[in-house]
């Protein structure tokens, strides 16, 4: 019996320059932190030979080639795992649409694991690499690598996606109690409303590719992820907030899908009530929003969006093996 836990991500500054028709010329960065909030992966040898998958469904199959989740049968394939296995999994959060990086935390666990059931070691950097291979090459989604990499390295960083495909992971470093203080201003809502992220960035990415109005917002929020690593380290702490609000402002002109009314007025409604910035998490149109404002706002603002708040914490370490007992 092996079992992982992969934390789940909060993405800040510079998402949408992760997607390979933006980075690939110009280059991206992303400033995201993982979060105390995890998707579990247990792998167990299955006594028949047979493979069976608990997910939100369950499969019980007798080959690979049989498997209907894409991203379980693109891992078997990737790892040369044939049968005589199940694979179980649960998360602390709903599995999609959150804007939390659910998906990639899958990959990133369930890849963690099945190295660890093969008796073999995994770096936190080949894990990223991997799940973006699972991912975006093998099972074809268009999305970025941002969340693969925070998934597997956890912590509070600066992650940049370079032309090469090589990818680079730099922590924020910032005082203690600054960085304390900052998760503390940190509030969080649950809209209620889950999407897949799939058509929002295929059309953020063929857009970013040839409109140079759009070109010019991705270069500006890759700029501002550069800034907000200076500013915190610096110990400019409300900074933070203003460079949020800008990168907002910015990412809502990248695709029509991003934002709509009803997200709007919720932003509006919080920084009437004392936030000084904030955004929606993940690519758009429904998931987690965060907002960052002095403590002391915070009832103000829950108050003001009529949301369910979600208390969350920052999480220094990546994807873990909980449990290894191969016999």
């Amino acid at each position: 019996m092996i079992i992982s836990r992969t934390p789940l991500r909060m993405s800040f500054v510079g998402g949408g320059s992760d997607l390979p028709a933006f980075y690939r010329e110009h280059g991206g960065a992303v400033l995201s932190t993982a979060i105390d909030k995890y998707v579990y992966v247990s792998i167990n040898r299955k006594f028949d030979g047979g493979i069976r998958l608990a997910y939100s469904k369950t499969e019980e199959v007798q080959t690979l080639e049989e498997i209907e989740h894409r991203l379980l049968k693109a891992a078997f394939e990737l790892m040369n795992m044939r049968g005589g296995v199940e694979i179980t999994t649960t998360a602390d959060i709903p599995s999609r649409g959150t804007g939390l990086g659910s998906s990639s935390s899958f990959t990133v666990g369930l890849l963690n694991a099945m190295y660890a059931y093969r008796g073999q070691h995994v770096s936190c950097e080949e894990l990223g690499r991997l799940s973006c291979e699972v991912e975006i090459e093998r099972c074809g989604e268009p999305i970025g690598k941002q969340d693969q990499y925070a998934a597997a390295m956890g912590g509070f960083n600066l992650i940049e996606f370079r032309p090469d495909e090589s990818v680079g992971v730099s922590p924020v470093i910032m005082r203690r109690d600054l960085l304390d203080l900052l998760e503390q201003r940190i509030v969080v809502f649950y809209t209620g409303i889950t999407r897949s992220a799939s058509a929002i960035l295929e059309a953020q990415s063929s857009q970013s590719a040839t409109d140079k109005t759009k070109q010019a917002a991705l270069k500006r929020m890759v700029e501002l992820a550069f800034i907000m690593r200076d500013e915190l380290s610096a110990g400019h702490i409300d900074s933070f907030g203003h460079i949020l609000d800008e990168n907002w402002s910015l990412k809502r002109t990248l695709t029509t899908g991003i934002s709509n009314a009803e997200i709007d007025g919720w932003y509006d409604a919080a920084m009437g009530a004392g936030a000084l910035g904030g955004k929606l998490l993940g690519a758009g149109q429904g998931g987690f929003m965060m907002f960052y404002a002095p403590k002391e706002r915070h009832e103000d603002i829950a108050n003001a969006v009529g949301l369910r708040k979600v208390d969350f914490g920052f999480e220094p370490l990546g994807s873990r093996i909980l449990f290894y007992n191969p016999r």
